[in-house]
C-alpha cells in the first residue's frame, strides 16, 4: 500500500504540525497545503478531511508519545478527525511508539478520547535469538552472549553489529561513559515515570536478588503493599515481570528484571559506575561469567527446551530448594529435571548434579510414586557427554543448541 510515514520527535508542537503537513502536502501533491500556515493539529486534520484520496492508502505515525508530549489536544482533535471523516475514508491510520506507559494512558486505556475507536492493537515483542542471531556475524557463542545482553531489539542488535566481537562492543557501548548504553536506562525510564530514583532502587534491588516485594520494599525503604504500584508499574512497561514455580504455590512469586539490556545494566554497569566515570573500569570474562550463568538459564527454559519439545516448562522452588528446570509432561507422567551451567563440566561433576537433582526431586509431591522422573544438565560444554547420554541423561552443551537452532 501506499502512504505517509511520519516520525514524530521530541520539539514543540508546531513544529510538529509543519513538518507533518509538508509530508501529507508531498504525498497528496497539494501545492496549496505545502505554503498554509496552519497553527493547531484541528485546522490541519479538517484541511485533509476534504482532499484525502479515494484510494486505500495509510497514514503511520511513529513515536506518537512525542505529539502527546507536546500538545494532549491532539487526542481529541484526531478522535473529531476520526469520527467526522477518516473512519468512513479507505484511510488506515497507524499510531506506534516506544514508550508504552504514554501509549497505555493515553492511547490505549477508557479514558482516551481516542478509546472504542481502534481496529487492533499490537505489542511488539522483541525478536527470538533465532532471528536476533542473524543481524550479527559473531561465532555462535558470542551471538548468544550479545542475545543475553541486549535481547532481540533490533536497534541494539544493529548497533552490536558494527562490532567484530561481543567483548568490543561491551567495552565500547556499555563500560564507556560516551557509550550508547551508559545511559540508556536513565532515558527510558524518565521517558515514561517519574521518581525516577525510586523505580531504579526497586531495579537495583532486583538485580542483586532482592526479588520478593518485601525484600524489595526493605531495600528501598517503602513499607509494606506501598512497593506494588512501583513494581505494576515496571511490568506495564515490560521491564520486569512475576514468576510463579512450576508445580508450586503460586502465591511465592518472585519479581525478575524481564528487560535483558537492563537486566545486564543494573547487573554489571549500574554498580562500575565510579569505576567507570574514572575510566579505571576493566572488563574480564570472569566478571560476566556470573551474569551469563543466570540469563543463560532462562534462555534455555524459554527458548531452547521448547525446541526439543517440551511444551510445560518452568523453574521450581521450594524452601530454600531450587531446580532451573523443569518440564512436565502431563500425559506420560514424566517430570524432567534439569540443571543449567555455564562453565565446562567433567563426567563426575554431571554425575554430581544428577545427585542434587534426585535429592531435589522427592520434595515435589506431583503424581510421586508414578512418574517417570528423567534428569539432565545443560552446560557451556560437557565432557564425555555419550556415555552420560547411555546412563539415561539429558545432555547438552552449545554446540547441541547450536545444532538444534541451525536445523531450523
Amino acid at each position: 500500500k501506499s502512504g505517509v510515514f511520519y516520525v514524530a520527535d521530541d520539539t514543540p508542537a508546531r513544529l510538529q504540525i509543519r513538518r507533518f503537513r509538508e509530508k501529507m502536502a508531498q504525498y497528496l501533491n497539494d501545492p496549496l497545503l505545502a505554503r498554509l500556515e496552519i497553527k493547531d493539529w484541528g485546522e490541519l486534520f479538517e484541511y485533509l478531511s476534504d482532499r484525502l484520496p479515494r484510494k486505500r492508502f495509510y497514514i503511520a505515525i511513529d513515536e506518537f508519545p512525542y505529539l502527546l508530549k507536546n500538545d494532549m489536544s491532539i487526542l481529541s482533535q484526531m478522535q473529531r478527525w476520526w469520527d467526522e471523516s477518516l473512519s468512513r475514508s479507505s484511510v488506515f491510520l497507524v499510531l506506534s511508539g516506544s514508550m508504552l506507559g504514554l501509549m497505555s494512558e493515553s492511547v490505549l486505556s477508557y479514558a482516551s478520547p481516542l478509546y472504542g475507536r481502534r481496529t487492533r492493537d499490537l505489542l511488539l515483542e522483541p525478536l527470538g535469538f533465532e532471528d536476533a542471531r542473524q543481524f550479527v556475524k559473531y561465532p555462535f557463542e558470542d551471538a548468544l552472549k550479545l542475545y543475553l545482553t541486549v535481547g532481540g531489539v533490533p536497534e541494539y542488535l544493529l548497533r552490536a553489529s558494527e562490532y567484530s566481537g561481543i567483548m568490543d562492543f561491551l567495552r565500547r557501548e556499555f563500560f564507556d561513559k560516551m557509550g550508547y548504553f551508559y545511559r540508556e536506562p536513565f532515558y527510558m525510564v524518565s521517558q515514561d515515570l517519574r521518581e525516577l530514583r525510586t523505580y531504579f532502587a526497586i531495579l537495583d534491588a532486583i538485580a542483586r536478588g532482592n526479588t520478593r516485594p518485601t525484600r524489595i520494599g526493605n531495600y528501598v525503604g517503602i513499607e509494606g503493599r506501598s512497593i506494588y504500584p512501583y513494581l505494576q508499574a515496571l511490568s506495564r512497561l515490560g521491564l520486569v515481570e512475576r514468576e510463579t514455580p512450576i508445580l508450586g504455590d503460586s502465591r511465592r512469586g518472585v519479581y525478575v528484571i524481564r528487560d535483558s539490556m537492563f537486566a545486564f545494566w543494573f547487573s554489571l554497569v549500574y554498580a562500575n559506575r565510579q569505576a567507570i566515570e574514572q575510566e579505571s573500569f576493566e572488563l574480564s570474562e570472569d566478571l560476566l561469567t556470573p551474569y551469563y550463568g543466570h540469563t543463560f538459564e532462562r534462555f534455555v527454559r524459554r527458548e531452547f527446551f521448547p525446541r526439543l519439545g517440551h511444551t510445560m516448562v518452568g523453574r521450581w522452588w521450594h524452601r530454600g530448594e531450587e531446580i532451573d528446570i523443569v518440564s512436565v509432561d502431563e500425559k506420560e507422567a514424566k517430570l524432567v529435571l534439569v540443571e543449567c551451567k555455564w562453565s565446562r563440566l567433567t563426567k563426575s561433576e554431571v554425575h554430581s548434579v544428577i545427585a542434587r537433582l534426585q535429592h531435589k526431586a522427592e520434595k515435589i509431591s506431583w503424581r510421586r510414586g508414578s512418574r517417570r522422573e528423567l534428569y539432565g544438565v545443560v552446560a557451556r560444554r560437557v565432557l564425555g557427554k555419550n556415555e552420560l547420554r547411555r546412563n539415561g541423561y539429558l545432555v547438552y552443551d552449545l554446540r547441541d543448541i547450536r545444532s538444534v537452532f541451525e536445523a531450523v
